[in-house]
Protein backbone atom coordinates (compact mmCIF):
# COMPACT_ATOMS: atom_id res chain seq x y z
CA UNK A 1 0.00 0.00 0.00
CA UNK A 2 3.09 2.69 1.33
CA UNK A 3 6.09 2.46 0.34
CA UNK A 4 8.82 1.06 2.80
CA UNK A 5 11.42 3.97 4.86
CA UNK A 6 14.16 2.23 2.85
CA UNK A 7 12.25 2.51 -0.23
CA UNK A 8 12.62 5.90 -2.32
CA UNK A 9 9.94 8.51 -2.48
CA UNK A 10 7.20 8.39 -5.01
CA UNK A 11 6.76 10.51 -7.47
CA UNK A 12 4.80 13.59 -7.55
CA UNK A 13 2.34 12.10 -10.04
CA UNK A 14 2.21 8.89 -8.46
CA UNK A 15 1.32 10.36 -5.14
CA UNK A 16 -1.10 12.55 -6.61
CA UNK A 17 -2.78 9.69 -7.79
CA UNK A 18 -2.37 7.88 -4.18
CA UNK A 19 -3.75 10.81 -2.52
CA UNK A 20 -7.08 11.25 -5.55
CA UNK A 21 -7.34 7.80 -4.61
CA UNK A 22 -7.68 8.27 -0.98
CA UNK A 23 -9.99 11.03 -1.38
CA UNK A 24 -12.33 8.84 -3.83
CA UNK A 25 -12.56 6.47 -0.73
CA UNK A 26 -13.49 9.03 1.81
CA UNK A 27 -16.28 10.58 -0.41
CA UNK A 28 -17.37 6.77 -1.38
CA UNK A 29 -17.75 6.43 2.59
CA UNK A 30 -19.20 9.45 3.54
CA UNK A 31 -21.78 9.08 0.04
CA UNK A 32 -22.77 6.03 1.00
CA UNK A 33 -23.13 7.01 4.88
CA UNK A 34 -25.73 10.25 3.76
CA UNK A 35 -27.86 7.22 1.69
CA UNK A 36 -27.90 5.25 4.55
CA UNK A 37 -29.12 8.11 6.61
CA UNK A 38 -31.56 9.19 4.32
CA UNK A 39 -33.28 5.90 4.00
CA UNK A 40 -33.30 5.52 7.80
CA UNK A 41 -34.61 9.43 8.10
CA UNK A 42 -37.34 8.19 5.26
CA UNK A 43 -38.37 5.24 6.43
CA UNK A 44 -38.67 5.36 10.15
CA UNK A 45 -39.93 9.08 10.44
CA UNK A 46 -41.69 9.26 7.02
CA UNK A 47 -39.81 12.70 6.08
CA UNK A 48 -39.60 13.04 1.91
CA UNK A 49 -36.05 12.48 0.50
CA UNK A 50 -35.03 15.93 0.66
CA UNK A 51 -35.90 16.48 4.14
CA UNK A 52 -33.86 13.43 4.84
CA UNK A 53 -30.87 14.24 2.66
CA UNK A 54 -31.37 17.64 5.01
CA UNK A 55 -31.34 15.94 8.28
CA UNK A 56 -28.69 13.06 6.90
CA UNK A 57 -26.39 15.56 6.11
CA UNK A 58 -26.75 18.17 9.11
CA UNK A 59 -26.16 15.11 11.07
CA UNK A 60 -22.98 13.85 9.06
CA UNK A 61 -21.58 17.07 9.32
CA UNK A 62 -21.55 17.32 13.28
CA UNK A 63 -24.98 19.22 13.78
CA UNK A 64 -28.51 17.81 15.35
CA UNK A 65 -31.03 16.51 12.82
CA UNK A 66 -33.38 19.62 11.01
CA UNK A 67 -36.87 18.17 11.67
CA UNK A 68 -38.54 16.96 15.12
CA UNK A 69 -38.43 13.32 15.45
CA UNK A 70 -41.71 11.94 15.96
CA UNK A 71 -41.39 8.63 16.35
CA UNK A 72 -39.61 5.86 18.60
CA UNK A 73 -37.49 4.14 15.89
CA UNK A 74 -37.04 7.31 14.24
CA UNK A 75 -35.37 8.66 17.55
CA UNK A 76 -33.15 5.33 18.12
CA UNK A 77 -32.12 5.41 14.62
CA UNK A 78 -30.99 9.37 15.04
CA UNK A 79 -29.31 8.35 18.21
CA UNK A 80 -27.38 5.63 16.09
CA UNK A 81 -26.62 7.43 13.01
CA UNK A 82 -25.28 10.42 15.05
CA UNK A 83 -22.55 7.84 16.60
CA UNK A 84 -21.63 6.30 13.38
CA UNK A 85 -21.62 10.02 11.74
CA UNK A 86 -18.43 10.93 14.18
CA UNK A 87 -16.90 7.52 13.52
CA UNK A 88 -17.31 8.42 9.91
CA UNK A 89 -15.98 11.59 10.31
CA UNK A 90 -12.96 10.23 11.99
CA UNK A 91 -12.45 7.43 9.54
CA UNK A 92 -12.98 10.30 5.90
CA UNK A 93 -10.30 12.56 7.25
CA UNK A 94 -7.87 9.99 8.81
CA UNK A 95 -8.15 8.46 4.47
CA UNK A 96 -7.36 12.07 3.43
CA UNK A 97 -4.85 12.96 5.59
CA UNK A 98 -2.76 9.24 5.60
CA UNK A 99 -1.27 9.83 2.48
CA UNK A 100 -0.06 13.47 3.48
CA UNK A 101 1.23 12.19 6.60
CA UNK A 102 3.03 9.06 5.16
CA UNK A 103 5.16 11.48 2.43
CA UNK A 104 5.94 13.56 5.48
CA UNK A 105 7.14 10.85 7.36
CA UNK A 106 9.10 9.16 4.60
CA UNK A 107 10.55 12.18 3.66
CA UNK A 108 11.49 12.96 7.18
CA UNK A 109 13.46 9.52 6.97
CA UNK A 110 15.13 10.24 4.00
CA UNK A 111 16.42 13.14 5.44
CA UNK A 112 17.80 10.79 8.71
CA UNK A 113 19.20 8.49 6.49
CA UNK A 114 21.12 10.94 4.14
CA UNK A 115 22.56 12.69 7.55
CA UNK A 116 24.54 8.97 8.26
Amino acid sequence: MFEHKRQPLISRAAFRNRFLSYMGIALGVVLASLAVGMIGYHTLEGLTWIDSLVNASILLGGMGPVDQLLTNGGKIFASFYALYSGIVFLVAAGLVVAPVFHRFLHLFHLEEDNDR
